[in-house]
This record gives C-alpha cells, structure tokens and sequence, in this order.
C-alpha cells in the first residue's frame, strides 16, 4: 500500500515581527527586552482572545493560526491598534512597531508546527506591510471584506521569493481605527448586516430562548494575585446578564468549571447546552483596569461582538453593565430599549469594601476556611455597611456550617442560626429585589419552621429572575413541604438545566429522591440516592433512605443489610421514634412506612 501524503488542511496564518529589532537591541538590549515582553503581552493576548494558536515565536517573530480568517484579522487590529495606543503614552525609546501580514492557504501540519505556501506567503506578505501596518494577501482580503466594518486599500500584485505566482495584496488603515479610549460609544469592532441581524433575531425568538454561558475571564495582570479580581468581575458579569428575563443564563458553578483549561466552543456549547458563549480577559493596575469581552455563536463558531474598555478602578461597576448590557442586546433584540424594565443591582462606591469581599468569595469558591471567608466580609461591613453582598456570603457560609456533615460546628449551631437570622434580614433590607437576598431570607424561614413565608419568598425570587438556578432549586424544595413533588420536580430539574455541573453534586439529587420518594416513585428515588452515596460515600443518612426505598421495591434482605449499616453510623436511632427526631419531614411518613418493613423497631 502506498504510503499517505502528508496531513494538510486550510488556515488562516498570522505573521508578525518588530521593526528594526535588531538596531533596538543594538542600542540597549535590557530596554528593548523589557519593551518586547510589554508588547507581546498585547499581541499574545490578543491572540489567544480571538482563538489563534501560536506555533511559532523566535525572537521578535510571531507565527500564529486561526481556523477563522475573521478572528485573525480582528486579532490583528486588535493588537496594531493597542500597539499604537501604547506608543503615543510611550517615550521615543521605548516606543515599538510591529509589521503585521496576513494570509489564507493551505499548509502541512507536522506535528505542533505548520509549514509550505500558506505560512510563506504570510511571511513575506509581513516583510512587505508598512511599520505599524497590515497587509493581506487578496484570497484573505475576500473572505474578510464584507464581513468588517473596516478600510482595505489595494496595494497591487507583488512577487515574493521563491512564490511562483504574484499575489494580489491589500493593506488595511491602521490609522483609521478608532482609539480605545474608555467610553461607552466605542463601536465594536465586528458588525452584522441588516440580514444576518434579522436572521438572528429569527432563531433567538424560536422555541425556548437560547442560553448563554460567561467562561471565567482570563487574568491579564501578570500577578496570580489578582486571580480572585478577574474571578469577581466575571461573577458580577454573570449575575447582571441574569437581571434579564429573557434568556436563561448558565451558573457560576457550571461555567468555572472550564477556569485555567484549553477549551473547544463546540465542546462547550454541547455540554452546557448553550449557543451563546461570553469569553474575555481583566488587566488590573493601580488604579486602572482593562476589560475585554466577545460574544461567540458557538453552533456557528462565528463572533457577533467584541469591544474593550479602559478605565478607572471607580467606573468598574459601570464597565461591567455596559458588558452585560451589550452582550444581551446582541443575544435578545427585545431587551434594546427596555431597560427600565431590569432590575438595577445596589453596588458599594467603596472600593476597599468590594476587594474585600471578592476576595472572601475567591475562598469561598475554591472550597476554602469559612472563618476566613467570614473575615473578609466583616471587614467588608466595615468599610461599607450596605454591601448586601457581603451579608449573603456569611450566610452562604453559616447555612454550610448549620448543615453540612462533618464540619465540627454543631455546638456553635444556636449561635450560627442566630447570626444567619439578623444577616439575611440586613441582606433583604439592603437589597429587597436581589434573587440571592431572597433565598437566604427563604432560608432563615426554613430554619425557623415558617414554611408557608419560605415558599412566599421563592415565588417572589423567581418572579425577579426564572432562570435563576439555585432560586428554581429551593422552590422546588420549598413546595414539597406541601406535596407538591412533580411541580417541585421541574423546577430542580430546571434548576440542573442551569446548572448543569450540579447534576454530580449532592444536594440536586437527593432533592429529587425526596420528590421521587414523595411520588411513590421508588426505581427513580433509589437511582438518585445511589447517585448521592457514590457523590459522598460517607453521607450515613442516605442509608437509612437507602433500606427504605430497597424495603418499598420488596428486597427486604438488602434493605435489611442497609438497614444494619445505617444503626452502626447512627447507634441512637434504635426505633421508629428515635428515626422521626432526624427524618426529613417532607417524606418522613413514607421513610419510616419502609423502614419498618426493613425492620426497624416500631415503637
């Protein structure tokens, strides 16, 4: 059998270098190393924000592919533009520029790298563009030129080394893109027609709303340090995209999944269950920060927005509504004009409070000490009494410390629920239409057995956001406190939908046991406790559930054995009355209807 050819396919390639890099270096080599790495932090950025790869950087030189000649040429802009910005606020000396080429072809792939026309062409097309220019061969030039709200001049056919045929050339007007000042009229760089907008519009509305995902936003900073501040504007992000009602946004949980890795859109698209993917990057310094954001059709792999934005650390809270404004008017033309319509987020003025708190729920997040979680949010209070943020991560940390397994906390519990009273109340009283205020505030009531005032306060967090994900989840749990266990069912079902990473956590699935077991449906109750014990083999109370539910199917010797194991973790739960102080009182009847069959002493 003959052997195969090599391995080829179609790219956009991006060639880049400095000029005069060599005369730089001759000059002073520490300065124009230091200018080098400040100058290929933009142009790598800028790379990797618009899905280039590079395979090739030696030196000055920079060698990058993109599947999409539209995101190279944006990457392209992108950096020239940031280039030049960089260079008007720079000294003469450590001013730099860069000489750009673009080109569409085919070429060889040999393992990491690419080779043959397609990289060559891109090559001398870059020796060819003007210092601080771009230059595109005419086969990328029309595939991009009705696409971009951009000027293309033609430069004529020129030969190339060792290129048989001449190639068509075309440069782009640096010089008339616009400044990246920080204002909200900035135009983005991409712009649809009048038809592809319409036909946007079209597939938006169809059927149910297409949902959206924020992946975490990339820390340009160069300090691991701010880590946790990139992580806060990409939750706030989040949380601003879900005051509009109409589309469904996928959950902080979910989506940090993907923090720190490699993804494919597609990929993605599929295991969120999403069409619409929010990417982006946060630089941070002094008092300054940088935010960029675009907005992908991931079914399409085609960009609808990007945009970016400089400005003061105090205007941050004014940046991330301008994201989320922009992103759902791109997702949902029937938000445009409505925004008195929104619910309007009460944020702090004190910069100091807000850092504080971000930095608590960086911890919190990475599964971290509450009590040092707790410490920061006190120290937020302090510097700003009205932060209702900072109130409702206590008592994400207090609820955790009430409930959870294993925590060491339940001498403190008096106390924990105490305080959980009076901060959920101060959450509320700050900020009465914040989804999050509302359920811990449902919480409180759970805790003190107001059942009645707990599902009154989901209806109304639900009536502020429906797609939220933790509000559908304690609805569905507040209305089985009165046997309403398919509605209940739906709204955890939703709940997962949002949330679709919750789907392997604990609490989702024994939550829909209790709606199952409610339902009289044993099969589906017993898959979803045995999906809670392999989540946590140690949780014991779901061998108790466990025995009952085998009890129920009739496979009394197994239910018995779990019955067994259940009494050894649990040595004071001898007898049905003993089982009736611990037993969920959703579906405590129908537990202990099974664990007598188990055997369980009826007394």
């Amino acid at each position: 059998m003959a052997e195969s050819g090599p391995r080829r396919k179609l790219a956009a390639i991006l060639a880049a270098d400095v000029v005069g890099f060599s005369k730089l270096m001759g000059e002073n080599e520490d300065r124009t190393l230091r200018n080098l790495k400040a100058c290929r932090s933009l142009t790598d950025e800028a790379i990797k924000l618009n899905h280039g790869r590079i395979f090739g950087s030696a030196g000055d030189s920079v060698i990058a592919e993109f599947a999409s000649p539209v995101d190279a040429v944006v990457a392209a802009t992108e950096f020239q533009r940031n280039l030049r910005d960089r260079n008007e606020s720079a000294t003469d000396e450590d001013q730099m520029l860069f000489r750009v080429g673009l080109n569409l072809g085919d070429v060889i792939i040999e393992g990491e790298n690419l080779y043959g026309d397609g990289v060559n062409v891109a090559a001398r097309l870059e020796a060819a563009a003007e210092p601080g220019g771009i230059t595109l061969s005419g086969k990328f030039h029309d595939e991009v030129c009705r696409k971009l709200d951009m000027s293309f001049v033609s430069t004529g056919e020129q030969a190339m080394k060792n290129i048989t045929n001449p190639v068509p050339t075309y440069k782009i007007e640096v010089s008339s893109l616009p400044k990246t000042e920080a204002s909200s009229e900035t135009e983005p760089i991409i712009e649809t027609s009048a038809e592809d907008q319409g036909s946007t519009s079209d597939q938006v509305l169809a059927d149910k709303p297409p949902a959206i995902v924020v992946l975490p936003f990339s820390n340009m900073s160069g300090d691991p340090e701010q880590e946790y501040f990139a992580d806060g504007i990409t939750e706030d992000i989040i949380t601003n995209l879900s005051l509009w009602k109409t589309f469904p946004v996928i959950s902080r949980n979910s989506s940090f999944t993907y923090k720190g890795k490699s993804v494919n859109l597609k990929e993605v698209s599929e295991e969120m269950g999403v069409r619409y993917i929010v990417e982006g990057s946060v630089r941070k310094g002094g008092n300054k920060v940088r935010i960029t954001a675009q907005l992908i059709d991931a079914t399409e792999d085609h960009h609808i927005w990007s945009e970016r934005w400089d400005r003061n650390l105090d205007d941050i809270f004014e940046v991330q509504d301008e994201v989320s404004s922009s992103i759902a008017a791109q997702v949902s033309p029937a938000v445009k004009g409505q925004e008195q319509n929104r619910v309007v987020r009460k944020q702090t003025k004190n910069m100091n409070a807000w850092d504080e708190y971000l930095r608590g729920l960086s911890i919190f997040n990475s599964k971290g000490d509450y009590l040092e979680v707790k410490e920061h949010c006190y120290k937020s209070i302090e510097l700003d009494s009205q932060l209702s943020d900072a109130y409702i991560l206590i008592c994400r940390c207090l609820r955790n410390e009430i409930f959870e397994h294993g925590l060491g906390k339940q001498d403190q519990r008096a106390a924990n629920e105490a305080e959980f009273h009076e901060k959920s109340k101060k959450a509320f009283e700050l900020d009465p239409k914040n989804p999050e205020a509302l359920i811990i505030l449902s919480v409180s009531a759970n805790i003190k057995r107001d059942l009645k005032q707990r599902v009154e306060l989901m209806k109304k967090a639900l009536e502020i956001n429906p797609n939220h994900a933790s509000a559908n989840l304690e609805y569905g749990l507040s209305i089985t406190s009165f046997g309403e266990y398919e509605k209940a069912k739906e709204h955890i079902l939703k709940s997962i939908e949002l949330n679709p990473t919750s789907a392997n956590e604990l609490f989702p699935n024994t939550s829909l046991m209790f709606c199952h077991m409610g339902l009289r449906d044993f099969e589906n109750a017993l898959d979803d406790i045995n999906k809670s014990l392999e989540i946590d083999p140690d949780f014991s109370g779901a061998l108790g559930f466990k025995a009952s539910l085998l009890a129920h199917l009739d496979r009394v010797e197994e239910a018995k054995d779990f019955l067994a194991q259940y009494q050894e973790k649990r040595p004071a739960v001898k007898n049905t009355s003993d089982y009736e102080k611990v037993a969920p009182t959703i579906i405590k009847e129908v537990l202990i209807e099974g664990l007598v069959k188990a055997g369980m002493p009826n007394e």
